[in-house]
């Protein structure tokens, strides 16, 4: 990741992703509706506290925090410019709200959230993939050990394609949900620019994806339970688990 690093911190290519990919990002509201309500039927009391690690504008993290607004919330991205794109989309804080600005490519990143204490949810949207597959082990066993027994982790990911034709059918239905999104402001905007413009995107470059059942085996592995990959579309998928009680 560290050969792109650096364009995370640029304002003029977040705004671009934030407002032009990630907004236009397929199942996103049906995402949000998976993710909230794993968290009611797994947290079966209010949320004490939660974190959104590689937060971006917050995009998870957000809808937490509005079902559970006395939450204690941490936000951690390695980006200030992220970090201030969430700080600007967070509604509230009556002091519950925390931006933690940390790399958790790095190990230390554990130490700068250990003293909120143990997390009820952990939950990450498109950031792990960036990571090497040793270093995604190494995080989700750090993710687990910062769960509270019961709690939730839920991971939003781009994970590897079976195939290269999948790929090219994902790539296209990504590219038409793209052109309905820019549309909607410009009806004029060509297809063919949007797709230009997929393709030559230079965050995907860092990407190292993995599939989603190898990812779920690695969870298991770890202790947590009740894994499952709970929304897919093509190679976007949401998948995560519950540390047990014991």
């Amino acid at each position: 990741m560290a050969k792109n690093k650096e364009i995370w911190d640029r304002e003029d290519f977040v705004s671009g992703y934030l407002d032009g990919i990630r907004k236009a990002t397929p199942m996103a509201e049906e995402e949000i509706d998976v993710m909230l309500h794993l968290i009611r039927l797994t947290i079966r009391r209010k949320v004490r506290a939660f974190l959104d690690l590689g937060c971006g504008d917050g995009s998870l993290g957000r809808p937490i925090l509005k079902e559970y607004p006395r939450a204690k919330a941490v936000f951690l991205d390695f980006s200030d410019t992220m970090l201030n794109a969430a700080r600007k989309e967070v509604s509230h804080s009556n002091g519950n709200v925390f931006f933690v600005k940390k790399d958790f490519g790095k190990r230390s990143w554990v130490n700068s959230v250990v003293d909120f204490g143990k997390f009820d949810v952990i939950v990450t949207g498109h950031a792990i993939h960036h990571q090497t597959d040793t270093k995604k082990k190494e995080i989700y066993k750090d993710i687990f050990d910062l769960l509270a027994p019961r709690g939730l982790f839920l991971n939003s990911e781009h994970v590897a394609y079976p195939s290269k034709w999948l790929e090219k059918a994902f790539d296209e239905y990504f590219i038409d949900s793209l052109v309905k999104y820019h549309r909607a402001n410009d009806p004029k905007r060509k297809r063919s620019g949007i797709a230009m413009e997929y393709y030559s995107s230079p965050g995907s470059e860092a990407d190292i994806l993995a599939p989603v059942d190898t990812q779920c085996r690695w969870l298991r592995k770890i202790g947590f339970v009740e894994v499952d990959c709970y929304l897919k579309v093509f190679a976007l998928a949401m998948f995560g688990g519950i540390r047990p009680k014991n």
